[in-house]
């Protein structure tokens, strides 16, 4: 799903109050915390993800990998941290979706 600007602006507004769920340090990128991010877009929609000071890991490249893997777009990155967004194939979480879709 491609976003237009007025959705991406609405996104952020709906992240600004969010903490990040995940946290991506010394242990970098694996395949558990991507299948864990997969399942919290599932059930949220709407996640932000930070990077801790220890990581090896650039902001850019996680953002990158992770949307590529779970089929999410990166909403915003600001330093370490980011907000993806994938609409939920299951219609009980799609609340954001569906008001991202009226915009």
């Amino acid at each position: 799903m491609e976003l237009r600007g007025k959705q991406k602006q609405f996104l952020k507004k709906e992240a600004h109050h969010l903490q990040a769920i995940f946290q991506i340090g010394k242990g970098g990128l694996s395949d558990e915390i991507v299948r864990q991010i997969d399942e919290a877009l599932e059930k949220r929609e709407l996640i932000k993800v930070s990077l801790l000071q220890n990581t090896d890991e650039v902001a850019a490249d996680v953002a990158v990998e992770v949307a590529e893997r779970v089929g999410a777009v990166v909403v915003q990155q600001i330093g370490k941290t980011i907000i993806f967004f994938r609409e939920s194939s299951k219609e009980k979480n799609q609340r954001l979706s569906l008001l991202v879709k009226k915009i």
